[in-house]
């Protein structure tokens, strides 16, 4: 593997290789949508997935409707802002840790190619931008977006006192199955509760993965993490993580308000969503980092497959 200082031009090290942000976007820009992540999507699709979840089981239970397009594509867009702001907010409370870690100290800040102010800055736009996209949803699904904050405020300082950071990055990245689902129903049911505790515990699954590329820098410089605390154990812990994810979404389709057909077609896409992590772990090697990242952004599919499985359900 290649190391940091081979990449040259400001590019990050953990960015796939001729990336759009690289390849096509304006030199100015090119720092604040790396320090957006702009150049490594799979975190918008991790975040965007559950709110693909909340949407179809919503419409799945009440149908679907003219509205929904309106859903996807704003959510998709909040997903790419909101993701970008907490990546921004999230470098600005690490930028000392990760000047310390190969992987992450070619990111913007800590590389220098942009400021403090310039950071703080771009954030506050890009959680403006995403506010006016949320104010078209109703007041269930606003304040459920402004109760987000909270946890988006929390999950950079959670390595620091807690081994399961995870479960704070689960608990906002995957708070859009809730609001989505609100925004279409107009409240929130113990099925769409369900569907977010499932992708809790994806997150759980594959945050884990993705924290294996750090553990040795982490443990110099006392970051925790789940990769941590299970160490060798941690494939028991997956395959645990994986099964409650699916029994989850599993207990969601079937509780919800639905004929039976469309709950056949939901299930067998938490069957699909299962298979494909069982996939995954056949080729996991948490030994090596190019395995953990391949995985870990094999999940964008894992995610999407849920989603696309509801959509059709509730279409019929």
């Amino acid at each position: 593997m290649r190391q940091p200082s081979e990449f040259p031009e400001g590019q990050v090290f953990d960015a796939p290789r001729g990336n759009w942000v690289d390849s096509y976007a304006p030199a100015r820009a090119r720092p604040y949508l790396r320090l957006s992540r702009a150049d490594r999507p799979i975190g918008t699709w991790l975040l965007f997935a559950p709110c693909l979840w909340g949407i179809g089981l919503a419409a799945l239970e009440g149908g679907a409707r003219g509205w929904d397009i309106w859903l996807v594509l704003s959510c998709g867009a909040g997903a790419f802002l909101m993701r970008g702001a907490g990546c921004t907010w999230n470098d600005l409370a690490d930028i000392e840790f990760d000047a310390a870690v190969a992987r992450t100290r070619s990111r913007p800040l800590p590389s220098g190619q942009v400021s403090k102010r310039q950071a703080a800055l771009w954030m506050l736009a890009q959680a403006g931008a995403a506010a006016l996209i949320l104010f078209s949803y109703n007041w269930l699904a606003i304040g459920l977006g402004i109760a987000s904050l909270a946890l988006v405020a929390i999950y950079p300082f959670a390595k620091r006192f807690t081994w399961w950071p995870q479960v704070f990055l689960g608990l906002a990245f995957n708070w859009g199955a809730l609001l989505a689902y609100a925004a279409h129903a107009g409240t929130v049911s113990a099925q769409a509760v369900l569907l977010y505790g499932a992708g809790i515990a994806w997150t759980l699954y594959y945050d884990t993965i993705y924290a294996h590329q750090d553990r040795e820098d982490d443990a110099l410089i006392g970051v925790k993490s789940t990769a941590r605390l299970f160490g060798d154990q941690s494939r028991p812990w997956l395959w645990g993580f994986a099964a409650l994810a699916v029994a989850l979404a599993a207990a969601a389709a079937l509780l919800a308000d639905a004929g039976a057909l469309p709950k056949t077609i939901a299930l067998l896409g938490v069957l699909a969503f299962g298979l494909h992590m069982v996939r995954q772990m056949q080729r996991l090697d948490l030994a090596n980092p190019a395995s953990c990242l391949q995985v870990f952004r094999a999940n964008r599919d894992t995610g999407l497959i849920l989603g696309l499985f509801f959509a059709a359900a509730a279409i019929l």
